[in-house]
């Protein structure tokens, strides 16, 4: 009686993801001639797998792993909480959940916690954009474990997908905000505010804010303070420190605040006098960032559906491990201006 193989063992043995191995299967571009043929190897070693698409694999609960950077910030706390309150849909699916925390400031150890991160069918990640995570993806890729990164991407790597808002459009979103409140010729200047950073959506949302600011409106002037500290008092005694060194506070339109610590800046704008010239723009509707919208101390916050982006990653990734065809396929969230009328 003929063994059934599955696309899985295939993939286990040629030492590549199942995703080759469909590709291969299926004749689709993309696979270089070698990896062909240690998949066409694995398949004449082994047989032609049996697939069934689009219906549950014969397992148990799948396991994923949600890794998220280790620091305390209002929004990985707030999608901490949205993973663990998601926990009753993902029973529904079958999947067992898994949330790490790793220390993103130092990215070298983040990739090895990452690499050691085992005995799971898929990961989702929130992680940095540098060489060693890159290569830790690719390894668990090669072993077969299914990878899509969640908000902030990690491009040239093996993951399967991505799961977020367009940040690059997002941070143009921003600039067109800021600059179509300026008060010109006089307030022309706008400041472009955010932490020494290696997560490739803060890094995104300011090279779209250059850009549109240059392509649209050549009169405003941007002032880049790319080191503020995450800490709020550090970063309000930062931007205090910026505005007490001989700036022209009278030519300041707008703030964009690329990462955290924003009421930190808002405090420094409120005693600097800037409050109600100044408009400030954030990410994420943490409850903080609500509150600040009323207050009139925020005037725009940039969001997208956080509890949609975690249901979509599992959903693709429990598809890719069910050998569901399209599933990489993601709507991805629209990036949400909210102000104080429309928060809901």
């Amino acid at each position: 009686m003929a063994t059934t193989v599955t696309i899985a063992e295939i993939a286990k043995s040629a030492g590549v993801g199942t995703a080759t191995v469909d590709r291969v299967l299926n004749g689709r571009s993309g696979v270089n001639a070698e990896t062909e043929r240690k998949v066409l190897d694995a398949i004449n070693a082994l047989g032609a797998p049996t697939v069934t698409r689009g219906r549950p694999r014969s397992k148990g609960n799948f396991k994923f792993a949600y890794v998220l950077p280790e620091a305390s910030t209002p929004f990985l706390d707030d999608l901490e909480r949205h993973i663990a309150q998601t926990a009753g849909d993902f029973r529904h699916q079958h999947i067992t959940e898994l949330t790490y925390r790793f220390p993103a400031e130092d990215p070298a150890r983040f990739a090895q916690e990452l690499s050691r991160v085992t005995d799971c069918d898929a990961i989702v990640l929130v992680g940095p954009d540098v060489p060693a995570v890159k290569l830790a993806i690719n390894d668990h890729v090669r072993a077969g474990v299914h990878v899509a990164t969640l908000f902030t991407d990690v491009a040239g790597s093996m993951r399967q997908a991505f799961v977020g808002a367009d940040n690059r459009a997002a941070g143009r979103t921003a600039g067109l905000l800021l600059a179509r409140m300026a008060s010109q010729p006089q307030r022309n200047r706008l400041l472009l505010l955010s932490q020494t950073t290696r997560m490739s959506a803060e890094i995104e949302r300011r090279i779209g804010f250059v850009q549109v600011i240059e392509e649209r409106f050549p009169a405003l002037v941007v002032e880049r303070l790319p080191d503020i500290p995450a800490d709020d008092d550090e970063a309000c005694k930062a931007l205090s420190d910026y505005f007490n060194s001989g700036v022209d506070l009278s030519h300041i339109s707008g703030v964009y605040c690329v990462g955290v610590a924003t009421a930190g800046i808002a405090r420094a704008l409120a005693q600097a006098g800037l409050t109600q010239d100044v408009a400030l723009v954030a990410h994420d509707l943490t409850a903080a960032h609500q509150s600040m919208l009323i207050q009139g101390s925020l005037a725009y916050v940039l969001h997208q559906d956080v509890h949609y982006c975690v249901l979509t990653a599992a959903r693709v990734l429990r598809g890719l491990c069910e050998n569901v065809r399209g599933v990489q396929s993601v709507v991805q969230p629209r990036v949400e201006i909210l102000t104080a009328e429309n928060l809901h």
